[in-house]
């Protein structure tokens, strides 16, 4: 009982101090990681309609909108646009366990509210962390059931946007724990536009950052909620899970291990599930020196999320396709990666990639389901070639590159950073920005950094 107050107590009561120093390095990560996929994303169409639509009704302020250029609004509509961003290009971070994409939600909602408040490094390093702890708590208490039909980074992660604001705002417990509450009644993002591949995806992330600073201010200025949103009768958690596990929202709940300690970062710029089979495609095609052309037939076992969201044999556009895992492993064994530009109107009409999708089969796996169900971090699948001369190769992978268990370090993260901001920004507001980051518990006033970069 009370879980929804143990959350806002414990998140209201972070400081900098309480956090463990992986927990600190791996925020600065999650933040670096999101800025690059903003900024790149920002150029995207879902991004550019958005941020078209949001600059005719927005207000002047501090925070910045982060396309490149020094637009500077108000924080509401800063975390909107910038939220939708940095998701266009399906790029961005993911905390297994909950299947949140934390930082698209939670980071564009910090910074704005940190820009708007004049907040330090520090404040802001604190304020991902205590988003990333109330987004996936709140994610793990509904996941698998909830996502069949709910985008658990629309509806989750708005715990995650509102504890960040909350945080950078000074509120105390009582505060939190009503602005958590006027968080969960906005919760919304559901999964029917994947049939069109249409654009809703950014729409989610963008309304779940805003309503997260939405809700701090309107806590901040006494507005009350429901203080048992998560648990409750009519409340969040029984609304959108059969099973609702509410343990989930307290459990193991200490400094010691952080959920952002637990967060995996993207080397692919399409969905996570279909990380592991591209994954396992990479090392066999590198193992055995495998070409497209010899491939005769491509088995991918998965569970029952994977083959629900991305079996997808015939994509439409863009974002179909990065909802394919026929598509994204196809990608992966005639190019050898699978980046932005593996999803060209080139490359997506070509005759190899047409050719070679044809031969993938996705099947439901039992075995997949069960590493799942008894490891929620374990997106896992299992990648079966065979080829024309009767050679069969598989591989099982449980942590794709990028996972807590197969990390992407520091440098690898600012590589592909540097690949995002540098054609958008330039060679020398990339390298500031990134050094900006890496420094960000020394900054007193992280308004007035940004301004000299932006």
């Amino acid at each position: 009982m009370n879980e929804t107050a143990q959350l806002a107590k414990f998140t209201a009561g972070m400081t900098y101090d309480k956090l463990p120093a992986q927990a600190v390095a791996v925020a600065k990560q999650c933040v670096l990681d999101w800025f690059g996929v903003a900024i790149r994303g920002a150029h995207e169409e879902p991004a550019r309609i958005l941020r078209g639509v949001a600059l005719k009704m927005c207000g002047k302020g501090e925070a910045t909108v982060f396309d490149g250029g020094s637009l500077r609004i108000d924080p509401y509509n800063a975390a909107l646009i910038n939220g939708a961003a940095s998701h266009t290009l399906d790029f961005d971070d993911l905390h297994n366990p909950s299947i949140i994409h934390l930082a698209t939600v939670v980071v564009p909602a910090a910074v704005a509210v940190a820009e708007a408040e004049h907040k330090s490094g520090r404040d802001l390093l604190t304020a991902v962390c205590a988003g990333y702890e109330a987004g996936a708590r709140a994610g793990e208490a509904i996941i698998p059931e909830s996502y069949f039909y709910w985008h658990t980074t629309g509806t989750a992660g708005i715990f995650g946007s509102a504890a960040a604001a909350a945080s950078l705002l000074g509120l105390d417990e009582g505060k939190m724990l009503m602005c958590l509450g006027s968080a969960g009644t906005q919760a919304a993002g559901l999964w029917e536009f994947l049939k069109e591949g249409a654009m809703s995806k950014a729409l989610h992330s963008a309304k779940a950052a805003s309503a997260g600073v939405f809700s701090a201010y309107l806590s901040q200025n006494g507005f009350t909620a429901a203080s048992a949103i998560l648990e409750g009768e009519k409340g969040f958690c029984p609304a959108l899970s059969e099973a609702p596990r509410l343990e989930k929202i307290t459990e193991n709940i200490t400094y010691a291990d952080l959920k952002i300690q637990h967060n995996s970062f993207k080397p692919y710029a399409c969905c996570k599930h279909a990380h592991a089979a591209i994954y396992g495609a990479q090392v066999l095609r590198g193992k055995h020196n495998i070409a497209p052309q010899d491939i005769t037939a491509v088995e991918l076992k998965v569970n029952n999320i994977t083959d629900f969201l991305i079996n997808n044999p015939a994509p439409q556009n863009v974002y179909g396709c990065k909802f394919s895992i026929q598509y994204c492993v196809a990608a992966a064994l005639i190019y050898g990666r699978v980046g932005i530009d593996e999803f060209s109107p080139q490359v997506r009409g070509s005759k190899a990639m047409q050719d070679l999708m044809a031969k993938i089969t996705v099947n439901r796996d039992a075995e997949q389901e069960a590493i799942n169900k008894a490891a929620p971090d374990k997106l896992a699948s299992k990648i079966i070639i065979t080829l024309k001369n009767g050679a069969q190769y598989a591989m099982q992978v449980d942590y794709p590159k990028g996972d807590p268990d197969n990390p992407m370090t520091w440098e690898e993260s600012t590589e592909k950073f540097m690949t995002l901001v540098e054609p958008v920004c330039g060679r020398q507001k990339a390298d500031a920005l990134c050094a900006l980051i890496k420094n960000m518990e020394n900054i007193a006033d992280v308004a007035a950094e940004f301004k000299k970069i932006f």
